[in-house]
């Protein structure tokens, strides 16, 4: 072992200079080549007497290789006095090409006068692989990403109402706030006719995130409409929806939801609206003079988690101006100031700073409060407003 030991150490500076597993090239201060390893000429596939006094190291370079080199490397060699860990590529003599990693430093006379360049190349061939191949891979995860969105987004689109339809004497706007890109939301709200001049609305907010709450909305969706029509007021519709959801209840995943159900009777002196909750948080009343209020619906409990929940119902009176607020937890559950919640009492007494007088205006000031949130959003959101129309007030 100690024979063998010495042996290795035996090794001549001359021969671990030509065979290291590096490159070496040694350059006069304009770049003639005036000393070159056997490693690097292997790579190169150039005889020594090619290049010695014959060459530049610039000439080894590619053409935008060797831009970089006069413009950037040896400027900034002639500054410092050394420079590490440059890519570039060297072409061989069949004219192919070499990605290596170079650094190079200046020797100096003991007087300070520089001499010539010392070089140091090695093989960088193994990591242009690997960073090839994470860059592959990092752009098939981006498209993945976006197909997930795109399906995400279409998705979600087909689970909420393409437009809202006018009412009569009524401004109504709707607002969907997505909290992730990458996953279909539970939350839901629609808008639309029955018999006479009555019209239907609900939103709502379904237990889950991605494929599975798009079917429980989608059923949910569908039985509340089907339910509005011959159902004969809000409580009755959210109990046919609470028979639903349980006759569907199936596997491990428990299928409920919370949601706010109501009627809408528009009216020479404004509006007639009835609406029943089940576990929602309370729908808010902005008044065109007058205190924003919580409508007090306790009482209601969550839809599809009980054979005998009972739902609450409450009657109220919309006069030119005031609009009535529907939303979803994402709103009241927002962190904002060190991550405090966000609950009802403050969407109120937020409400009473507004100066609005349509449901279009109170959705564009919610949307923007949304924002101010950041990333304290962490649940999608759903919004749904209906106004009475100021006398006078034309539609735009």
């Amino acid at each position: 072992m100690e024979t063998t030991f010495s042996a290795l150490l035996e090794d001549s500076a001359e021969d671990l200079y030509e065979n290291a597993p590096c490159g070496y090239l040694s350059t006069l201060m304009d770049g003639t080549i005036a000393k070159i390893n056997a490693t690097l000429l292997g790579w190169l596939g150039h005889e020594r007497a090619e290049l010695l006094g014959r060459r530049r190291f610039a000439d080894l370079l590619p053409v935008g290789d060797r831009i970089y080199h006069e413009t950037h490397f040896a400027p900034m060699l002639r500054m410092h006095g050394e420079i590490g860990g440059i890519a570039l590529e060297l072409v061989r003599a069949d004219g192919t090409r070499m990605a290596v990693l170079v650094s190079s430093t200046v020797k100096t006379s003991a007087n300070g006068t520089a001499q010539l360049i010392r070089t140091t190349i090695f093989d960088a061939g193994d990591r242009r692989a690997y960073e090839h191949e994470l860059l592959r891979a990092r752009q098939e995860a981006e498209q993945e990403r976006d197909r997930v969105q795109l399906l995400a987004s279409t998705l979600q689109r087909t689970l909420l109402p393409p437009s809202l339809p006018d009412v009569p004497g009524m401004d109504v706007a709707a607002y969907y706030h997505p909290a992730s890109a990458d996953e279909v939301g539970g939350d839901f709200y629609d808008l639309f006719p029955l018999t006479g001049d009555t019209w239907a609305f609900f939103l709502g907010d379904v237990s889950g995130k991605g494929a599975e709450a798009a079917v429980v909305t989608s059923l949910t969706r569908y039985t509340l409409r089907a339910a509005a029509v011959q159902e004969p007021g809000p409580a009755s519709v959210l109990k046919r929806l609470n028979t639903a959801l349980l006759k569907d209840q199936h596997g491990a995943t428990p299928r409920f939801c919370t949601a706010i159900h109501g009627l809408l009777e528009p009216a020479e002196d404004g509006a007639k609206v009835t609406l029943a909750s089940g576990g929602h948080p309370p729908a808010l009343v902005i008044r065109h003079r007058g205190a924003a209020e919580l409508l007090d619906t306790r009482g209601g409990q969550l839809i599809g988690a009980l054979p005998d929940a009972r739902f609450v119902e409450v009657e109220l009176h919309l006069r030119p101006g005031d609009t009535l607020l529907l939303y979803s937890d994402g709103l009241t559950e927002a962190r904002t100031h060190g991550r405090v919640r966000y609950d009802e009492e403050d969407l109120r007494d937020w409400a009473d700073t507004l100066d609005v007088g349509s449901a279009t205006e109170t959705v564009a000031a919610v949307s923007l409060l949304l924002d101010s949130f950041g990333d304290g959003v962490d649940d999608d959101t759903a919004l749904l407003a209906l106004s009475v129309r100021l006398l006078g007030d034309e539609r735009p």
